[in-house]
């Protein structure tokens, strides 16, 4: 009796080995499967998904088999490793195992957004707009409810987001991604500020920020930041009025065909610097790093006019009939191909997901001769 239970008992134990064997074998197989795909697929993972019911839905849609295998293997072999939410690429050739992989490094599909120096908010909101993979919950708020949705009720928004890159993956809202930009600028704003050069005429930062975003709109070379916050901070220390065609336009708002008249610079809005004394009462547009250190580390000079060639660069002046000359020289003899700024550079090659567009870059002040 004995030797017979000793005989059944090695008889299951090697029933035991063979079965956890081909349950080895066959969970070694489900990992090695590929993936039934003939071409690069996303798989989207929303949020709250489980690992269990995103091996369900793969093999309902005939991506893998052994959905039941797979699924002990995680419980066995991952537990306690989240899911991030997000994108995952799916490629011929990939085995589940390599899918497993990029789940544990949460290689999820990024993609990006470029808000560009010099944009206004209405720029900065279409941009957003058109993001497919961003949740979008802005959408049809005014600008005063998007500030309150994000946090801050009693911000005005015009430049009050940092012009740069940002990265999102599916699912990311378009609120998170402006919470952001705005902190960005409040980082990069507080550095420039605490290095800031003495006997500046700025009350606070944001005041600082505001004349960034002058010198933003007035030039894109970048040498000529200095000279150009140069100018603006000694008309301001001698009480000119600044007198720059951007204010202008900003103030006009979509009235805005692309020309500014001798009206126009007479007209009495909140902006119009020729009207108005000192700064503006907000940015008009963003600013990048390069303009918001030059508003606070002006060149030192003399000028106090500035006019632009042609080619994007400025003659600047120390006098009015030094400037009145240059005028004549390059205004009023305009060059068929004249530009008051660089032309746009094209984005660099990049996803449909990726966006980037040239920013407006209107005239610097008395560089335009206003049309009657």
């Amino acid at each position: 009796m004995i030797r017979k239970l000793l005989v059944l008992l090695q008889v299951a134990v090697v029933v035991t080995v063979l079965g956890a064997g081909l349950a080895l074998w066959k969970q070694n197989q489900a990992l090695h499967q590929p993936l039934k795909v003939t071409e690069e697929r996303l798989l989207d993972v929303p949020t709250g998904s489980t690992p269990s019911g995103v091996l369900n839905r793969l093999e309902a849609d005939g991506v893998i088999q052994d959905a039941f295998l797979l699924r002990l293997y995680w419980r066995f072999n991952l537990a306690g490793q989240p899911l991030h939410s997000g994108e995952y690429r799916m490629t011929p050739g990939m085995t589940m195992q390599d899918l497993f992989g990029g789940w544990k490094r949460k290689e999820v599909v990024q993609y990006s957004l470029t808000l560009v120096e010099g944009w206004n908010f209405r720029q900065v909101r279409a941009a957003l707009e058109r993001q497919p993979k961003l949740e979008q919950t802005l959408a049809g708020l005014s600008d005063s409810e998007l500030m309150a949705r994000l946090g801050y009720p009693d911000v005005f928004p015009e430049g009050r987001f940092f012009p740069d890159t940002y990265r999102y993956v599916r699912g990311m809202t378009d609120a998170e991604l402006l919470k952001q930009a705005y902190k960005r600028l409040d980082d990069v704003l507080e550095d420039e500020w605490r290095d800031r050069a003495p006997d500046l005429p700025y009350k606070d930062p944001y005041q600082a920020l505001i004349m960034a975003s002058l010198v933003e709109k007035e030039t894109g070379v970048p040498q000529e930041r200095g000279q150009i916050a140069g100018v603006f901070v000694r008309r301001l220390q001698r009480g000119m009025l600044l007198q720059t065609d951007p204010t202008v336009i900003y103030g006009m708002g979509e009235r805005y065909n692309g020309k500014i008249t001798r009206a126009h610079l007479k007209e009495a809005t909140p902006y119009n610097t020729y009207v108005i004394a000192g700064l503006p009462p907000t940015p008009i547009a963003m600013a990048g790093r390069e303009a918001i250190h030059a508003a606070l580390h002006p060149v030192e000079g003399n000028s106090l006019y500035f006019v632009a060639k042609g080619d994007g660069s400025h003659v600047f002046s120390v006098d009015l009939d030094e400037h009145n000359a240059a005028v004549r020289e390059y205004q009023l003899k305009r060059r068929a191909d004249y530009r008051s700024s660089p032309a746009p550079q094209a984005p660099p090659a990049a996803s449909s997901s990726t966006l980037s567009e040239p920013a407006e870059a209107p005239a610097a002040p008395g560089e335009e001769p206003a049309e009657q």
